[in-house]
């Protein structure tokens, strides 16, 4: 039986990993979980799965927490309350568990960073669902990896789709995931793109796109922010940088292809011009169990693929005027360094003020090219995960004052 660290249970890739855990309860069971704010939710959790420890990233909230489950019915009461963790420190200690064997990263955002370094540093392996770990700090995991021994399993879809297409080939070897190192006979990756919410829209009307728009995905139920990031792409261009860190090609070697219906999942190219590609309906927990299960796979009773109710697979290029972001992400990719942290710092706070309607949809890529275009001059090519973590919070403040001087420019384009 494989015992999980799950972090950020409550969130959209935590809660079906505990799904999981709830159809297979003879190959997995929960050590650890980490959550936020949604403390009902979190109280389930814990007694449907009995963690030995729990770790909330506001430490203020254990009193209540704890209140909460002494106060449950006796038949509802953990045997054992589990040990509570608060901040930073709880979600690395809570990462690190000493009886979890695979740790679940899947707290959204660069928050997620420090507890899935302090998960790799006690040589966990990782089911890694969390994109800016390697994006913004991939000079900084990639030794640690290598130090400690951890397996790096990409959870998400298209990077799943990769690494399950490279099982069948001479280079299954994972220890050669997350090296830095050309993948031997790796010619070419296609992400598939579903193009977000606005995939049919002409780029002339972007300019009117409100918080429901972009929040309104055709294919996917994801969480607020990863949904504005499928909108303007951002989300494919992370995973552009984040498939250089695992992967090892460079740039010119990782393609975008929109693919309205979400049934091919990525593509790899070989050396001899074979084209492999994995095939699913749209459904986060296949890439999150074949993680748990890797090197396995376990039958399932899901939705089996039927391509004649599909019907059609499409495949186009991606529109640039539409999507600027995705320009911005190869940019910041090939500068290396510290770019990407700046980069994904910029886009966590400009998705943030869209979200909270203070900017308006276009002001994303605004944003973050100015951020990208200040950092050149301070850039750091071999950085430090203390240059990472000021570099991101230098590039969040960074958008908060380029969008107060866009405000004041242009008042009726942005509004307060």
């Amino acid at each position: 039986m494989k015992a999980l660290s799950v972090l950020g249970s409550t969130g959209s890739i935590g809660t079906q990993t505990l799904e999981i855990v709830e159809e297979f309860p003879e190959r997995f069971k929960v050590v650890a979980l980490t959550a936020g704010n949604n403390l009902d939710l979190l109280v389930e959790q814990i007694v449907r799965h009995q963690p030995e420890a729990v770790a909330l990233a506001q430490p203020e909230k254990l009193a209540e927490l704890r209140e909460r489950l002494e106060a449950l019915e006796p038949a509802l009461r953990p045997a054992q309350l589990p040990e509570l963790l608060g901040g930073s420190d709880g979600l690395c200690a809570a990462a690190a568990w000493s009886s979890a064997d695979l740790v679940v990263s899947g707290i959204v955002g660069c928050a997620g960073l420090l507890p899935t370094l302090a998960a790799i540093e006690a040589g966990k392996d990782i089911a890694l669902a969390n994109k800016e770990t390697l994006i913004a700090a991939g000079p900084v995991v990639l030794p640690a990896l290598e130090a400690s021994g951890s397996r790096l399993l990409p959870a998400d879809s298209e990077h799943s789709a990769l690494f399950q297409c490279l099982q069948g080939t001479p280079w299954a070897d994972t220890a050669r995931l997350s090296t830095g190192v050309p993948t031997p006979g790796l010619r070419r990756i296609q992400l598939t793109a579903s193009g977000g919410a606005f995939r049919d829209w002409p780029a002339a009307d972007l300019a009117k796109a409100t918080v429901a728009d972009a929040t309104s995905h055709p294919n996917w139920s994801m969480g607020r922010k990863i949904t504005v990031d499928s909108a303007t792409l951002m989300n494919k261009g992370l995973e552009v940088i984040e498939a250089h860190y695992l992967f090892g090609l460079d740039y010119d070697h990782i393609e975008i292809v929109i693919h309205p219906q979400s049934i091919i999942h990525s593509m790899v190219e070989l050396a001899d011009s074979s084209v492999l590609a994995q095939l699913g309906w749209p459904d986060m927990k296949l890439p999150i169990l074949y993680c748990l299960s890797w090197p396995e796979r376990l039958p399932t009773p899901w939705r089996r693929l039927d391509l004649t109710a599909v019907g059609q697979l499409t495949f186009r290029a991606p529109d640039r005027d539409k999507y600027p972001c995705m320009e911005l992400a190869y940019a910041a990719g090939r500068a290396g360094g510290t770019m990407p942290a700046a980069l994904n710092a910029a886009n966590e706070q400009a998705v943030a003020l869209f979200l909270e309607e203070r900017i308006p949809f276009l002001a994303i890529p605004r944003l973050i090219e100015r951020v990208c275009d200040r950092h050149r001059a301070d850039l750091t090519t071999s950085p430090s995960l203390a240059d990472v973590l000021a570099v991101d919070a230098w590039a969040r403040q960074a958008v908060l004052e380029a969008a107060a001087a866009l405000q004041a420019a242009t008042p009726a384009a942005l509004p307060a």
